[in-house]
């Protein structure tokens, strides 16, 4: 026999309660989702377990103080919020063996073209060729979009109408961004060599690109 489905529908209102019976409870409630999501939490989705009254940001901040001695934290990453343990026990974490796999294990070249999508996208695959000064493949690009770090953007008005590409939420989430503003600031990185939108060298030959390319 099929179980019964449970209903979707529960009292996010909570009328029949006092003022900090219902505080109470919107706070477990966010608290619960929030810890049980392997993603991000976004405000539309606590929305669908809180009453119109519920001030979020309040019961966000009101959790994070109930951490501050704790050795994992509430932040803001990807547009939602996600525990996550501090930065300070990364070390302890990795020693114990217990730490979960990273979420890609990226080369070098790999996280610096997506850090450069990050910057300046939307991009195309011969403008990101530019601005290395080589040639950046197909491959690579293939590579971030199979990890979900990267995605189709718009197609760009250059001859051929070749793809743009730009991050993902996803993107944001594993390297603990909240939004693309938290990136490391570009001028600092291209004063430190590290990043360049400088034109190639003269000698440099630009990929041909077929229309539509991805």
């Amino acid at each position: 026999m099929a179980k019964r489905a449970r209903p979707n529908t529960i009292d996010r209102e909570l009328a029949h309660l006092s003022y900090k019976e219902r505080q109470r409870e919107w706070t477990a409630r966010v608290e619960a989702v929030i810890f049980a999501s392997a993603e991000p939490v976004s405000r539309r989705v606590l929305e669908r377990v809180v009453g119109q009254d519920c001030d979020i940001e309040t019961i966000i901040e009101d959790i994070r103080e109930a951490l501050r001695d704790r050795p994992y934290e509430l932040v803001s990453v990807a547009g939602g919020w996600q525990h996550r343990t501090r930065p300070d026990f990364a070390d302890v974490i990795h020693a114990s063996g217990a730490a979960n796999a990273p979420p890609a294990d990226l080369t070098q070249h790999q996280a610096l073209v997506l850090m450069t999508v990050g910057y300046f996208q939307p991009v195309t695959r011969a403008e990101l060729s530019k601005i290395f000064g080589r040639e950046v493949s197909r491959d690579t690009i293939a590579i971030l979009r199979q990890l979900g770090f990267l995605a189709s953007g718009p197609r760009s008005p250059t001859p051929g109408a070749p793809y743009t590409y730009v991050t993902t939420p996803a993107f944001l989430s594993a390297f603990g961004f909240d939004t693309l503003r938290d990136l490391p600031d570009a001028e600092m990185l291209e004063d430190a060599g590290l990043l360049s939108r400088n034109l190639p060298p003269d000698d440099f030959i630009e990929p041909e690109l077929e229309e539509g390319d991805d």
